[in-house]
């Protein structure tokens, strides 16, 4: 299975004029990997790239309907403080999703991270949204280079 998995990280705030950019570049990517056999797509859950890379997923089910998502999710009190529209998203794709699994049953300072290396230890890509190196998910890529997982960085398309 994780030779068919594969997992994404990327920042919270993705910058309004790149949304278009990042959702086509991610679709462009994820059929790739479709293409080459890979059926699993492991996302973290978080605002922002997280859900950009989720409803990329979800559209692409459409078509390709043997592909998974799996949210791996921090903890259960993830959305604690998003607005009432994010929850909602995130409610979405919870509930339209294939899988979804907890790390953490509560919050404490190092779930986000166990979270991160949990999809890349289950991975053999990870697709990244990478502007600077510091940060979440600076640390995810890289701890999957240094696992010897292919880390595709679509900030460098944009």
């Amino acid at each position: 299975m994780k030779d068919k998995t594969c997992c994404f990280t990327g920042h919270r705030v993705v910058p309004k004029h790149q949304h278009d950019s990042i959702y086509e570049a991610l679709k462009i990517e994820i059929i790739k990997l479709i293409e080459k056999g890979y059926c699993y797509f492991g996302v973290g859950g978080a605002l922002g790239f997280d859900t950009l890379a989720a409803q990329v997923i979800l559209e692409l089910r459409q078509v390709y309907r043997h592909i998974k998502l799996i949210l791996v999710l921090p903890c259960m009190e993830q959305t604690k403080g998003w607005s009432a529209k994010d929850i909602a998203i995130y409610e979405d794709i919870k509930n339209r999703c294939n899988k979804y699994t907890y790390t953490s049953e509560h919050y404490y300072s190092g779930c986000m991270h166990k979270r991160n290396r949990h999809l890349v230890d289950y991975s053999t890509v990870c697709i990244a949204y990478l502007t600077r190196q510091n940060g979440g998910t600076a640390f995810t890529v890289d701890y999957a280079k240094k696992h010897g997982v292919r880390v595709i960085n679509i900030s460098n398309y944009i």
